[in-house]
């Protein structure tokens, strides 16, 4: 499920648009603003995507680290998993501390 940061509603993994108020989702969904940010953040070396244990192949494939400007975006196509694309972005950081 992609989540609309404009008017919070769920919409399918499929859908390029939110379906209440139309919002490109490849910008405005919660994960797009997640990236966007993290892409923005210095302190973030590069960014991993993290699946869950029982993901599909699709998936599977996306996971790991990645430069920050060639992040696939999320959902994953071609993700089959019943649940829909479940896979995150996490920031890696080369220093915790300033």
């Amino acid at each position: 499920m992609q989540i609309c940061s404009q008017c919070q509603t769920s919409n399918p993994d499929t859908a390029s648009h939110c379906k209440t108020c139309q919002a490109d989702l490849s910008q405005w969904s919660k994960l797009a603003i997640m990236l966007k940010e993290m892409q923005e953040n210095t302190r973030v070396s590069h960014i991993r995507i993290a699946v869950s244990g029982d993901c599909c192949p699709a998936c599977a494939q996306a996971e790991g680290v990645y430069q920050k400007e060639s992040v696939p975006q999320l959902p994953v196509e071609g993700c089959s998993h019943n649940l829909g694309c479940r896979c995150f972005y996490m920031p890696v950081l080369d220093e915790l501390y300033p």
